[in-house]
């Protein structure tokens, strides 16, 4: 399974974009509406594929399903300034991008270059690495870089967020090693991103987590658990085939985003890791217009 840190140290060089022109490129419908406060987008990991294959066309795909918002995860080969004007030809928005812990801190200056370029507003991080097993001492080391990174960040008109993954959630001190890393950054500066599945499949209650960080909990990422699945807890690895459509999984929606509503979330990044994510994501959005949270 190809992991999202190994894919941000090679999305930004060298893969190019061919010049197809798929059928669904043309045309693009309104905005996906649901009850939601905040709009729906996509994390462009999702389409990582088709995206090292044909950038303007996949996002194209993208806004014809009826999404504006997506989150960046690298620029799948091309020049900075090439993937902003394919971004705005698609008529899509950019609020946040992700850049690897390693970028943020031997190259931080870049990192924040290339999300003002896009037109985001966030750097989020969406991993820290580790070894086998994930450490107090990795979660003090990276709330102190998460600090610094926040201040740079706040100093250029830009917001930091980290992404959780799930083996954070394993015993600490007071709580889990999460609650560790949380306590440890500062909560005017450093805001997280909860992925769904992962905080799930890491052991704790996801609208539990969004609720007790309300405040600081611009993001999340909508990923359902296939039902029967069951993780040891610290768990930041899956199956691709047990990312289902939304909805038809384990996880209780209807209380994650009442949680996430409450928090103050600003976008929900449908982030879809299954094995045919074009076939699944326009049945993720049915489920979302049909939801209802009363």
């Amino acid at each position: 399974m190809t992991s999202r840190r190994d894919f941000l140290t090679t999305a930004a060089v060298g893969l190019g974009a061919a010049a197809l022109r798929p059928a669904w490129a043309a045309g693009s419908p309104p905005e996906v509406k649901t009850v939601l406060k905040a709009p729906i987008g996509l994390q462009l990991y999702s389409l990582r594929e088709e995206l090292k294959k044909d950038v303007p066309g996949t996002l194209a795909l993208v806004r014809s399903m009826g999404l504006r918002e997506v989150e960046a995860a690298g620029l799948f080969g091309l020049p900075l300034a090439d993937m902003r004007a394919a971004l705005d030809k698609a008529d899509l928005v950019c609020r946040a991008a992700h850049n690897g812990r390693d970028r943020l801190r031997d190259d931080l200056a870049g990192a924040i270059k290339e999300t003002k370029g896009l037109g985001a507003s966030w750097i989020v991080c969406p991993w820290i690495p580790h070894d086998k097993v994930f450490t107090k001492d990795d979660a003090l080391k990276a709330a102190e870089l998460f600090n610094k990174v926040a201040q740079a960040a706040q100093a250029e008109g830009l917001k930091f967020a980290y992404h959780c993954h799930g083996y954070e959630f394993v015993a600490g001190d007071k709580g889990t090693l999460f609650d560790t890393l949380a306590a440890a950054t500062d909560p005017k500066l450093v805001g997280f991103e909860i992925d769904v599945f992962w905080a799930k499949a890491g052991g704790v209650d996801p609208a539990e987590l969004i609720s007790k960080l309300k405040g600081r909990v611009p993001f999340l990422h909508l990923k359902d658990m296939q039902k029967g699945l069951s993780l040891p807890a610290g768990s930041s690895g899956a199956p691709h085939e047990t990312n289902v459509v939304l909805g038809t999984g384990q996880i209780d929606w209807p209380g994650v985003l009442r949680a996430s509503e409450a928090a103050g979330s600003i976008v929900y990044y449908i982030e879809d890791e299954s094995p045919n994510p074009v076939g699944q994501i326009p049945q993720s959005l049915t489920y979302l217009k049909s939801l209802k949270l009363s």
